[in-house]
């Protein structure tokens, strides 16, 4: 939640200032200070200092940070993607899982190599974005806020981006099934998860490692299926299809009792996640206007982020009052139930 939270409260804020001064700039700006985070948790280490108010610390503002990297970054995307959009989206996503599996299992060796090392690959790896998003020429937004009237002109912003999205029927669907995605998928995957596997499976650091690797690994693979055989035509239909299988895969994950079988079911839920992100952020993507393209994929992360804050309380308890596995079934049908009445009323089956 300390990540999550500050994030929600900020990522609309973000937007508007990505839109405002261009989205390379605040990225560049954001990412730079992303740097600090590691680079803290190492001083902590280094001098006996870290406990979990750190921590907590750490996470804040890395949250902060991510409000204002994330749209600005999303942002940029439809500026270099040449009129290949939902193919860029897939390319980035690709990577970005990809180097995620390779954190995972980086981390994995934590108890041999000792945080330090791990955290100063973190801080070398944020690095190397700072110098990406350097290099990277696009030309300066069109307007500026006026000096006197910033507060004012970003709230308007906001609300106006919130109306746009209200207006579209492809954008409003995606936000709803971001937010259910969020709730019952994130609160899952950050809080049951790693229970179900301590509890269950007597599992520590490095099982819990290889099960996010797994996970992303399955993401891996079902984007570069998609980028093999090119574009989807039905792109709601895709995201509704994956986003309720993937429902059913999850509710199989607390059946288990041995841990092949559930890294097996984690990895097949990533290939449902990597249809439903790409063609979610695609849509998104296409349906907003390009001025507001900042505010819309802010509201995009928002919907997720902020309802993921939710979703790991909802976990948390949910697993205190019934156990893990039980916790994690309950998750996935109210996914599947919910996805299930967005296919029937927003009309995203038909979306191209």
């Amino acid at each position: 939640m300390a990540i999550l939270v500050p994030a929600t409260l900020l990522m609309l804020v973000g937007g508007s200032l990505a839109d405002y001064y261009g989205g390379r700039r605040i990225a560049l700006v954001a990412q730079s200070c992303a740097v600090s985070g590691p680079l803290f948790l190492i001083l902590m280490i280094s001098q006996d200092a870290l406990s979990y108010t750190s921590i907590l610390v750490y996470a804040v503002g890395m949250g902060c940070v991510q409000a204002f990297l994330t749209p600005a970054r999303d942002g940029l995307l439809n500026q270099v993607a040449e009129g290949k959009i939902q193919r860029r989206v897939a390319q980035v996503s690709m990577i970005q899982f990809g180097i995620q599996m390779l954190g995972f299992l980086t981390a994995s060796f934590a108890d041999e190599a000792g945080a330090r090392i791990i955290l100063g690959i973190q801080a070398l790896v944020l690095v190397s974005g700072v110098f990406a998003l350097y290099r990277i020429q696009l030309p300066e937004p069109r307007r500026i806020p006026r000096e006197h009237h910033f507060l004012k002109e970003l709230v308007s912003s906001i609300a106006v981006s919130f109306q746009m999205i209200r207006k579209s029927r492809a954008m409003r669907a995606i936000v709803v099934q971001n937010c259910a995605m969020g709730v019952f998928f994130m609160g899952t995957y950050i809080v049951s998860l790693p229970l179900l596997l301590r509890e269950v499976y007597q599992g520590s650091a490095q099982e819990l490692s290889w099960l996010n690797a797994t996970n992303s690994l399955g993401l891996v693979v079902a984007i570069t299926a998609l980028i093999r055989f090119g574009d989807i035509k039905r792109q709601g239909r895709a995201l509704l299809l994956a986003q309720g299988l993937g429902a059913i895969v999850l509710v199989a994950a607390g059946l288990f009792d041995n841990l092949v079988a559930l890294n097996l079911d984690i990895f097949c839920w990533g290939l449902c996640g990597g249809v439903a992100m790409t063609m979610s952020r695609t849509i998104m993507q296409e349906s907003a206007p390009p001025d507001m393209r900042g505010r819309m994929m802010a509201f995009f992360s928002f919907s997720f982020m902020g309802s993921g804050a939710i979703g790991a309380l909802f976990s948390g308890y949910l697993v205190s009052e019934i156990g893990p596995a039980h916790a994690i079934a309950i998750s996935a049908l109210c996914m599947l139930f919910t996805i299930s009445l967005v296919g029937l009323r927003s009309g995203l089956w038909q979306h191209s």
